[in-house]
């Protein structure tokens, strides 16, 4: 039940990466989490992208584009070797949606948030990650 939400500026994306980059950020969560991907992993994994108005961003340096991508997971989803590779691609991923290259990865930050078990609530009950990995583990064995 990953959620990403990627802020940036407005007009700081090419036309082709605002169109691509939620499902594009949304499969590298998933993958990076260890979900099955099936359809009802995928239809979980919510993203968000906020356009800030322009003047709303900048730095006391100058005015440049920076992009904030704000990762919730549950809690125990994410080992260190995960977080680590799910930053450099959800990096990658922004980089290539603004059409900077690597040597503007300064300009992404993602901040990684572990859900307690036991505060994620969804469809009205409360939503444990035992119980998730369970799901994953029945699904990936119908695949």
């Amino acid at each position: 039940m990953p959620m990403i939400r990627l802020t940036v500026p407005a007009g700081s994306l090419t036309e082709e990466g605002r169109e691509s980059v939620q499902s594009d950020l949304a499969a590298v969560l998933l993958r990076w989490e260890g979900a099955p991907d099936t359809a009802f992993f995928r239809a979980q994994a919510w993203s968000y992208l906020v356009e800030l108005p322009e003047g709303a961003q900048a730095t006391a340096e100058d005015d440049e584009p920076r992009f904030l991508v704000d990762v919730t997971v549950p809690q125990g989803a994410l080992s260190e070797r995960r977080k680590a590779g799910l930053v450099e691609d959800v990096t990658k991923a922004v980089l290539e949606a603004a059409g900077l290259s690597q040597a503007e990865a300064l300009r992404v930050w993602v901040l990684v948030h572990e859900q307690p078990d036991g505060t994620w609530g969804a469809g009205g009950s409360v939503i444990r990650y035992a119980d998730l990995v369970a799901l994953a583990k029945g699904q990936q064995t119908d695949a």
